[in-house]
């Protein structure tokens, strides 16, 4: 209504202007003759306006479809005027004078738009661009798709698909969920309702796929449009725009497949500031386990900090070996890389070690993490976990080290296994050495996607062989996030957290493992329970419902940044901490399964058995819905 209006005075005055300072040669019209003329003008000149749908056009991003279209209409009603004053005005104007009033407004009009698109086109951020499909006989089939989203994203994307002859993609029209946009059009794009006629608009363009492009970083919202598309038998692919692209540089746009990573519910994490990036430069940093996936994706993202040098230490040669090739050719020789093969169960060794290189900042990323595993190797975890955590903190503390930072797990909160209580030990070991000049913390988060032996990685096998997918249990829920935003919460941690503290990660809502399955087989291009089956196979040994963050959810205080929390819980006495590791050592021996268990129980309060946790998890559901469904009945009014 708006462009319609100005459009109006654009045409009043062109009007007034033409015919006030060019009157007609043959004689002076009288003013209620020209006012008679230009509304049959405006008439005729508005009626092909509206014929050629000008005023569907988004003029945001018109291209030169819509400038020609315009100039069309206009001259077709210019035409039409001159046909209707030549055969049944008495008091004519010339032709000339015709064409002068509809070239004035044209000119006003159009001089408005460009204005109009070249402001918005400065406000995104780039120039004025103008696209239009191109014909090209000799061009490839391409891939006929519909964009999902008629936004600063989705447009852009036309733009770069229509303009570029060798794209595999040819987009037909948009869907978008913005009543002021549906109907409309975008050049010669037709901007489509996200309703229930999707289907019959698909079948009837021939569109093969669907391809999210909205400026969203809802997980839930790009799972919800996911499905909603997949409905139609189409594919559905998302536009990775560098901003969904977490922390890397040199991004560059693509259409990819849908990651399971998009859907994750979480608020994504992006970037390290100026002060995290200063803590780091300069620096001699070890990173014990640098050949696993957290502490491999540290060592990335560190390099790219510029350390003075980044030893590099882990008992896996040929992981921390490729891990070492890979750095040196992305920093061709910028850092400094230094590998060193031992164990952290070795305690001399890690004396040497520390000693020789003399870190300021250790991240201790070592560890045994597999649950069922650590319950039939109970020793194992001890000698690795607690054991290797104890050797590095005292090593660290001996040397000088300014800062040690522990890598725990949501397995430490009230454990149900052996793994989860040894990561709790490892826990109190750096909070008892509150009094030290180096300072001790923690970072505990949930499961990483993709990370090694991960459910990821698993389900990916299974649907790629036909299933089954396998789960433990209907109503497992775990914590989830990626492996680079977690490693960049821990490098953000290490630098602001005190002596003692242990700091918590906000993994966001948790999943259901069943959900998860379910997505991974629709991205893959399958129908849950249909083409690929799901089966339950009972919870492991020490496996647990449901994962926890906090120990005391009531004790926690939220640092400046909000995906950060800490955890005030006051820890062990250092005295109290030595008796136990004393203790541990000297219960270990290839016969000391039970006994190692029963120790560890002991020495952490909060390590319950799986089975008890689970049946008051149950349990605890059980009543929750039937009190829900009580209080959904409708209640006996009495009169």
């Amino acid at each position: 209504m708006i462009l319609l209006l100005v459009d109006l005075i654009c045409f009043v005055i062109a009007t007034a202007l033409i015919l006030g300072i060019y009157p007609s040669s043959a004689m002076r019209l009288t003013t209620r003759i020209k006012l008679i003329h230009g509304l049959i003008l405006a008439g005729a000149v508005f009626l092909f306006r509206f014929i050629l749908r000008i005023y569907s056009q988004s003029w945001r991003y018109a291209n030169e479809s819509a400038y020609l279209s315009f100039i069309l209409a206009d001259s077709l009603g210019g035409l039409l005027y001159y046909g209707i004053s030549s055969q049944f005005m008495v008091w004519k104007i010339s032709f000339i004078h015709a064409l002068a009033i509809v070239s004035a407004e044209l000119l006003f009009t159009l001089s408005v738009r460009f204005l109009y698109q070249w402001k918005r086109a400065r406000e995104r951020g780039g120039g004025l661009t103008l696209f239009k499909k191109r014909k090209d006989p000799s061009a490839r089939i391409k891939t006929r798709i519909a964009i999902v989203g008629a936004s600063d994203m989705g447009v852009p994307l036309a733009e770069d698909l229509l303009r570029q002859h060798d794209a595999i993609y040819e987009p037909v029209c948009f869907f978008d969920n913005n009543p002021e946009r549906i109907g409309g059009y975008i050049g010669s794009l037709k901007i489509y309702a996200e309703d229930e006629y999707i289907p019959d608009v698909a079948q009837k363009l021939g569109i093969e796929t669907f391809v999210i492009a909205v400026p969203s970083e809802d997980p839930a919202y790009i799972q919800s449009l996911f499905e909603k598309y997949k409905q139609t038998g189409r594919q559905v692919l998302i536009y990775d725009f560098p901003h969904n692209n977490l922390g890397g540089e040199g991004k560059t746009r693509s259409i990819r497949e849908i990651n399971i990573e998009d859907l994750l519910p979480r608020e994504l994490v992006t970037g390290l500031d100026d002060t995290v990036t200063n803590y780091y430069r300069d620096q001699t940093i070890l990173v014990t386990g640098a050949g696993g996936s957290i502490g491999s994706e540290l060592c990335r993202q560190l390099c790219q900090l510029k350390p003075k040098l980044l030893v590099m230490l882990d008992i896996n040669e040929n992981g921390v070996y490729d891990l070492s090739q890979e750095l040196q050719l992305q920093n061709k020789g910028a850092v400094r890389l230094q590998i060193e093969i031992a164990s952290v169960r070795d305690s001399q060794k890690m004396d040497e070690v520390v000693g020789r290189y003399k870190p300021s900042i250790v991240f201790h990323a070592a560890a045994h993490k597999h649950v069922p595993l650590m319950e039939h190797n109970p020793e194992e975890a001890i000698k690795n976990n607690v054991l290797g955590t104890y050797n590095m903190a005292s090593a660290a503390e001996k040397h000088g080290v300014r800062r040690f930072l522990l890598i725990s797990t949501d397995k430490a909160v009230n454990p149900t296994n052996i793994m989860g209580a040894s990561k709790r030990l490892c826990e109190m070991i750096v909070q008892s050495r509150t009094g030290s000049a180096t300072d001790f913390v923690a970072v505990r988060f949930g499961n990483v996607l993709n990370s090694n032996g991960s459910v990821i990685p698993i389900f990916k096998r299974q649907i790629a062989a036909g299933g089954p997918v396998t789960i433990t249990d209907n109503e497992v829920i775990r914590y989830f996030m990626m492996i680079p935003e977690a490693a960049q919460l821990v490098l953000q941690s290490a630098c602001k957290a005190s002596n003692g503290e242990i700091y918590v990660l906000n993994m966001g809502r948790p999943v259901k493992i069943l959900d998860l399955a379910k997505n991974m087989i629709r991205l893959s291009g399958f129908e849950p329970y249909v083409d690929i089956d799901i089966v339950e196979i009972g919870l492991r040994p020490g496996e647990k419902l449901y994962e926890e963050l906090l120990v005391h959810a009531d004790s926690t205080r939220q640092t400046e940044d909000r995906h950060i929390f800490i955890e005030l819980e006051q820890g062990l006495e250092r005295a109290d901490i030595d008796n136990k590791i004393e203790e541990l050592k000297q219960a270990l021996s290839p016969d000391s399964r039970q006994s190692v268990k029963e120790l560890l129980m002991a020495l952490v309060p909060t390590y319950h058995e799986a089975e008890e946790v689970n049946r008051y998890a149950r349990d605890a559901a059980e009543m929750k819905e039937a009190q829900e469904a009580h209080q959904a009945q409708p209640k006996e009014i009495a009169l």
